[in-house]
């Protein structure tokens, strides 16, 4: 038995062995006793996961998938969890635990992974895991690139982003159309935030949606007092301030009067 890739749920099944390996070594097993993989699909990284000294769940939308699961990791099937994670509640099986995730990830929903596990990071000391090479390299790249955006600043304000390699579409069944690239994500010691942190998505949000704009003109609607216009800051667009200078950017803001 196998599986067909469901193109309505964004898979690309991952056929090799060398790679799914060197994805899963990519954990360190550090400040966490549990990993959760999304989308594991036949289990061709999983099965490199389940060597490790930890303990695996994983999470499956697809029926077929988990069917086949079930048939062939019997000592998984306990901890196969078959829901969406992007309604999941992580709690159910991890109660306050910390846990890793890894995954290929399906390409149509990785970035709302990426802002799930940015909402849960308290329990998330380590994330890793493949995307599209253009994802991947957008949330590892640091100021003053075009690819620099929204995603960047979001995740690098908590954690500690690596691009490690790069994997050919010829390694996935059905090949996708672009490269494809695998990072890991390490929260900061420190993962809170000194502004208000509704305001600081807000900010960088706004900022990035008129990038070519300067702050000035891109942060109009959060009636600004002269006197904080008149900073330097608001002369400059978005992807040329770093993530320190968005979290002092949205401290002026709270402290605008």
């Amino acid at each position: 038995m196998t599986v067909k890739a469901k193109k309505y749920l964004g898979q690309h099944f991952l056929n090799d062995e060398l790679i799914a390996k060197q994805i899963a070594d990519t954990l360190t097993l550090k400040g966490y006793s549990d990993v959760l993989e999304i989308g594991p699909g036949m289990g061709v990284l999983t099965k490199y996961i389940l060597e490790k000294p930890i303990t695996t769940y994983v999470i499956e939308i697809d029926e077929e998938s988990v069917d086949y699961l079930q048939a062939n990791f019997l000592n998984l099937a306990p901890r196969i969890i078959q829901k969406d994670v992007l309604k999941y509640d992580f709690s159910a099986a991890f109660e306050n635990r910390s846990f890793a995730i890894i995954g290929n990830f399906p390409y149509n929903i990785s970035t709302q992974i990426v802002f799930k596990t940015l909402e849960n990071r308290a329990q998330i000391p380590e994330f890793s895991g493949m995307f599209q090479k253009e994802v991947a390299e957008r949330i590892c790249e640091k100021e003053g690139s075009k690819v620099y955006g929204i995603l960047s600043v979001l995740v690098q304000a908590f954690y500690e982003a690596e691009y490690l390699f790069t994997v050919p579409p010829s390694v996935f069944v059905p090949p996708p159309k672009v490269e494809s690239g695998v990072l890991r994500l390490t929260r900061k010691t420190d993962y809170t935030l000194p502004c208000d942190e509704k305001l600081f998505f807000r900010v960088v949000k706004s900022a990035f949606q008129q990038r070519r704009k300067t702050l000035r003109n891109s942060l109009k609607t959060y009636n600004l007092s002269d006197n904080l216009k008149a900073n330097t800051i608001f002369d400059k667009r978005p992807e040329q301030l770093s993530v320190a200078a968005f979290i002092e950017l949205t401290l002026a803001i709270e402290t605008d009067q």
